[in-house]
């Protein structure tokens, strides 16, 4: 999801008190705030009360907000420093392994799910290992399939960054992959050559 050119009018709307615009915000932003927090929080943080706290936060801060055009990026920056939080309180807990809740399917066999939850617990679980900046991009162009200048709006930094992070974020995870036996049965190659493909 881009910048909408209705944001900068609902977030004025919000200021001035209107509970309706406030909903119409929310809903708009609800699902990619969820999924932000899904896909970079991990399996260690409840991506519901995180996108819960990320809203709590931002309704709280919206007059601050100086360019109502550039909601969305400064809500994902808000997103980014909740989450922070959450990882850092999990890191002081004991790790309780779990897998993240998957919607329940009635076509494949129990054990194609199965495999599915494992290869999603792997993914997360390497996405964990890969420096915070790189595993935004990560997520953002490769999983959210976000245009390098979308990425770069949302993060504010310049497209060439977002590329240059890109690179090394999709080395370091197909050498974790590689590692973790996940692309077992895929194509393979030297990270160099394969640094600029997208995420299997």
């Amino acid at each position: 999801m881009t910048e909408n050119q209705n944001d900068p009018g609902l977030v004025m709307a919000v200021c001035a008190g209107d509970t309706r615009a406030r909903d119409r915000l929310i809903d708009r932003w609800l699902p990619e705030v969820l999924r932000w927090c899904i896909r970079l929080g991990g399996p260690r943080v409840d991506a519901e009360d995180a996108a819960h706290d990320v809203f709590v936060v931002a309704l709280g801060r919206l007059d601050s907000l100086r360019e109502p055009d550039r909601f969305g990026s400064w809500l994902f920056g808000i997103t980014r420093r909740v989450l922070a939080r959450y990882r850092r309180q999990a890191w002081v807990r004991r790790w309780v392994p779990g897998f993240l809740p998957v919607a329940i399917e009635t076509g494949p066999s129990p054990a194609t799910r199965v495999e599915r939850s494992e290869t999603s617990r792997i993914v997360h679980e390497i996405l964990e290992r890969i420096p915070p900046r790189q595993r935004e991009v990560l997520v953002l162009c490769d999983l959210e399939d976000r245009s390098d200048a979308e990425v770069a709006v949302l993060l504010d930094v310049p497209a060439g960054t977002v590329k240059s992070r890109l690179r090394l974020g999709r080395r370091r995870f197909r050498l974790l992959a590689e590692e973790m036996s996940l692309l077992d049965g895929m194509p393979t190659g030297t990270p160099e050559e394969r640094g600029d493909e997208a995420l299997p």
